[in-house]
């Protein structure tokens, strides 16, 4: 019994700790500026639907698809690494205007980075990643294992709520 909880605390705290939704708030705020309300909601929605998907996908088969595209976990941290400067540089660069556009333009170009940025690597990257699928090849059990799979879920509802 001790050996699970300290599974689940460990699995809680480190999922939240990569996700860190308190730092995804300044980004969001930013990229969400001059919506409305449910529209940033939506956006909210979206992007932790996004990284959920992603999330499991991995954690369930990431060895199997590391090794067919045979690549590394540090391969993976060095593209996150490329993602976030990319991003973080067209903000930098105020490219993110377009978004402040009015009607049907602004839902559509805020259809784009609900996805990416927000979703995968901003929530969901390679940190994350590689988490979800360490700690699910030192499950010994389903329970384990089942645990972990809470885990993402209440992480990600966490930052569904705070953002």
């Amino acid at each position: 019994m001790d050996s699970i909880l300290q599974f689940a605390l460990l699995a809680f705290t480190s999922l939240f700790t990569m996700v860190n939704p308190l730092g995804v708030i300044p980004v969001f705020t930013t990229l969400t500026t001059g919506m409305t309300s449910k529209q940033a909601a939506a956006i909210a929605l979206k992007a932790t639907s996004t990284a959920l998907i992603v999330l499991l996908l991995f954690t369930f088969g990431g060895n199997f698809i590391f090794d067919l595209f045979n690549i590394s976990v540090n391969g993976l941290r060095v593209v996150g690494g490329i993602l976030f400067f990319l991003s973080g540089y067209d903000m930098l660069r105020g490219k993110l205007t377009r978004i402040k556009s009015e009607g049907e333009e602004s839902i559509e170009a805020a259809k784009d980075f609900a996805i990416t940025p927000l979703g995968v690597p901003m929530i969901t990257g390679p940190g994350v990643i590689t988490i979800s699928i360490v700690m699910m090849n030192d499950a010994p059990d389903l329970t384990h294992k089942s645990l972990l799979i809470a885990s993402i879920f209440v992480v990600l509802g966490l930052t569904h709520l705070i953002l």
